[in-house]
């Protein structure tokens, strides 16, 4: 299909891994799209290395990137599935462990490098010829017209689009061009991230440990390598930062109750602040929101892209149908549909996270009790806990998750 270079059915800001996945979605009809990214993703690195930012992808992600036609990509670069999660609180007894045995499934996500995940979307994107990606180049300029956008480029370009989408991440420029506003959560911890290589194999497991500094999970990857997610507070985070490896290595071992053995390798450390972020709207005439512009959230259930995926399957069905029946896919009742659709269920896992934070982050008497009792008894509710996992792999219909014994 040829395509106007200015004038766009849809034009989404961000090409990352929801924005990318939105533009494929979408591919599969005679719209005609634009995809406007900032930074030039690298699409070569050392074999040796990893990303230090990974996603765990639950099975109904890994659904989408097949139907879309990513996954064959991405598994041919570097994913690591995982069979199991182990859960405990290091301040008491409470434990709980799933399996994907427990499911009849082979198992439970995978996790997946973020630029893995990228550059399977991209090459996948750049094999439909309605989709015209532009990078690199940031938006300049947000005009919202009666019946079309415009957004002016800081390469000169004026484009014009009956929709403009933002998939621009938690700091989104087209949420605030459109004045709309954010309510914020201040989680006051900050992540530290790296990749580590550890005595012991991972055994396919995601490990996750609840330190009072807050969660401390070690997430599989190839190799036995694990990719590290440990959130504490600010100063702590600036401390281990500041350590040498060895130093590092040790602190993290002692942290994680040497469960996999002593760390024998550690990668390049970073660190990102933790924030809860819920858009008030995330639809206006001509303008929607997904992923992040529209929601962050706790990374400690690992949900936060799944969401945002979850985002770019309802908004591609609403757009899409209301397309197919000749409808306006720019109009507030047509992308109100999906707003309603998603909104609710992102706030519900808003939610909870800060909820699983506060408990879990403290020492407090009472508490601590309460929560290691909850832990070892959902541990023991064999319909609760497999209704439990077939919500965190985004199959909570799974009829195995109902069919199995307790």
């Amino acid at each position: 299909m040829s395509i106007s270079r200015n004038k766009y059915d849809i034009v989404i800001i961000g090409g990352g891994m929801v924005g990318a996945s939105l533009a494929c979605a979408l591919a599969d009809s005679t719209l005609s799209i634009a995809v406007i990214e900032g930074l030039d993703p690298s699409g070569e690195w050392p074999a040796d290395s990893f990303d230090i930012r990974v996603s765990a992808i639950t099975r109904a992600s890994e659904s989408l990137f097949r139907r879309l036609g990513a996954w064959p990509a991405m598994a041919a670069m570097r994913v690591q599935s995982y069979e199991a999660m182990d859960v405990w609180d290091a301040t008491g007894t409470g434990h709980i462990h799933f399996d994907a045995a427990e499911l009849g499934e082979p198992n439970l996500g995978h996790i997946i490098e973020n630029r893995v995940i990228t550059l399977a979307l991209l090459q996948r994107l750049r094999q439909h010829d309605n989709i015209d990606y532009r990078c690199p180049v940031k938006p300049k300029r947000l005009i919202l017209r009666s019946n079309h956008a415009q957004l002016q480029l800081d390469d000169g370009g004026l484009l014009q689009a009956t929709l403009i989408i933002g998939a621009d991440g938690a700091h989104s420029w087209l949420r605030q061009q459109a004045g709309i506003e954010v309510q914020e959560r201040h989680y006051q911890q900050t992540a530290v991230v790296t990749t580590v290589q550890t005595e012991h194999h991972h055994e396919d497991t995601a490990w996750q440990c609840f330190l009072p500094s807050g969660p401390l999970a070690f997430l599989p990857l190839p190799e036995g390598r694990s990719s590290i997610v440990w959130s504490t507070s600010a100063e702590e985070a600036e401390r281990l930062l500041a350590l040498d490896d060895a130093d590092f290595m040790s602190a993290l071992g002692e942290a994680f109750m040497h469960r996999l053995g002593s760390v024998t390798g550690v990668g390049p450390r970073g660190a990102f602040p933790l924030k809860g972020r819920h858009a008030k709207e995330y639809v206006k005439p001509h303008l929607a929101l997904v992923g992040d512009a529209a929601h962050t959230i706790h990374p400690l259930a690992g949900q936060g892209v799944n969401l945002g995926l979850a985002d770019v399957e309802e908004l591609a069905a609403v757009v899409l149908e209301a397309h197919h029946a000749q409808r306006p896919i720019d109009s507030f009742k047509t992308l109100r549909r999906y707003e309603r659709a998603r909104r609710g269920a992102n706030l519900l896992m808003l939610d909870a996270m800060g909820a699983f934070k506060a408990l879990f982050s403290n020492d407090t008497p009472g508490l601590r009790e309460l929560r290691n009792l909850g832990l070892n008894l959902a541990d023991h509710a064999g319909l609760l806990k497999r209704l439990i996992v077939a919500q965190a792999m985004g199959l909570s219909t799974l009829s195995t998750s109902l069919s199995g014994k307790p």
